[in-house]
């Protein structure tokens, strides 16, 4: 087959939805397709180079302002006068048999989608991330982004969806109803090794943490993942466990959390440490007890598969079929906790720390879990047989 890969987001740009986007690609390529990746230009990254195979075209870009509501990444929109032509052009050219896209809101999505309709090519759309927000101002922009703009592009040409989890199942069908040409449910696939073989003594000399408990919480700090939850919890975790510390690891975009800790008296027992190489990530998660950080009911991403990964113990607040036939099954892989419920968060880090042969149990489930269902190698399996049967559609 001929596969164009559609994102705004490729590395060296980080993000789940790049990585994924690169290692599918990558992927594809090693199964003997041909691949066109389209994408924003970044930093001094040729326009058009060819790596591991993949040709990557990179389209000229501006970056959007730093405010809250781009919450302050790096995003950036291709869309001026000249787009539609210059990507109808590369697109005749390349003639893909099936497009996969990432992301609902980029305009490189919806000029690819329109050209497919034109052509009567197939569309696969990896919905990456809803537009949601606990604000209600900025619930309401999204909410008029996706009703005036994602949508109305959406059911011009149909695409089908890939559905990582329920969650964006029920969103899916919420927000784009009458565009939906069909629904695969292919979870979010994972490197397992590369979090594998940390040293966990590199972290605890770096911020001089002795045998201190660590419980730790990787990924950005966001309105969707605030870790206010785990700070309102940690009073609790310090009657039982008093040298516990929670360490933050990632680029801090949203702070009410650190002003809580300071009312709470917990702000010592805290630790932030911004964004770190990736290098550094294994290294934090050998030296944790717990990984805790999805705890606003917005699902169980790539961060939470990656502690499983490592073999540390999860809590979430997730159900159960999150996955839908992927069992989390509490107590035996992760810890599921009550949305909301800051006494059964504290109850459920309390035991993970304090319970050494329940959380050795739980680790070693999560990563045959994880070594099952979640590796790069199985989602790009499941991708490659729903292209393929798009592509015989078309034919």
């Amino acid at each position: 087959m001929k596969i164009a890969v559609v994102n705004n987001f490729y590395p060296p740009r980080v993000g789940g939805s790049a990585h994924l986007a690169e290692a599918l690609a990558e992927g594809y390529v090693r199964a003997g397709h041909e691949v066109l990746v389209i994408t924003a230009e970044h930093a001094e990254q040729p326009m058009d180079t060819v790596h591991n195979g993949v040709r990557v075209l990179r389209f000229p870009a501006f970056r959007l302002p730093e405010t809250r509501l781009a919450i302050n990444f790096d995003i950036a929109f291709t869309v001026r006068p000249s787009l539609p032509r210059r990507l109808n052009k590369v697109l005749d050219e390349f003639g893909p048999d099936v497009i996969h896209q990432h992301g609902q809101f980029f305009d490189l999505t919806w000029f690819s989608g329109v050209w497919a309709r034109r052509n009567n090519v197939p569309t696969l759309l990896s919905v990456h991330t809803r537009l949601e927000s606990p604000t209600w101002f900025y619930q309401f922009v999204f909410n008029q982004l996706d009703r005036f703009v994602v949508a109305p592009f959406m059911r011009h040409y149909r695409p089908t969806y890939v559905v990582m989890d329920v969650q964006m199942d029920e969103y899916i069908r919420r927000k784009y109803k009458g565009s939906i040409g069909g629904m695969v449910p292919i979870p979010v696939g994972v490197e397992p090794e590369w979090v594998r073989g940390g040293d966990g003594t590199i972290i605890r000399a770096r911020h001089d943490l002795g045998d201190d408990p660590i419980i730790l919480s990787t990924g950005h700090v966001i309105p969707l993942r605030d870790r206010l939850a785990l700070v309102e919890a940690m009073p609790a975790v310090l009657r039982e466990v008093p040298d516990a510390k929670l360490v933050v690891v990632g680029g801090i975009y949203f702070d009410p959390f650190l002003k809580r800790a300071t009312e709470l008296g917990v702000e010592k027992s805290i630790i932030t440490t911004g964004g770190v190489p990736k290098s550094d990530i294994p290294h934090y998660l050998a030296s944790a007890q717990v990984e805790c950080h999805e705890m606003q009911g917005y699902g169980f991403g790539i961060a939470s598969i990656e502690s499983m990964a490592a073999g540390v113990p999860v809590v979430a607040a997730v159900r159960e079929d999150n996955f839908f036939d992927v069992r989390l099954v509490d107590r035996e892989n992760v810890h599921l906790v009550p949305l909301g419920d800051t006494a059964k968060l504290a109850d459920r880090l309390i035991e993970a720390i304090k319970d050494p042969a329940e959380s050795k149990h739980i680790s070693e489930a999560g990563v045959a879990l994880v070594d099952t269902y979640f590796t790069m190698e199985v989602v790009l399996r499941k991708h490659l047989e729903v292209l393929a049967g798009l592509a015989s559609q078309r034919g």
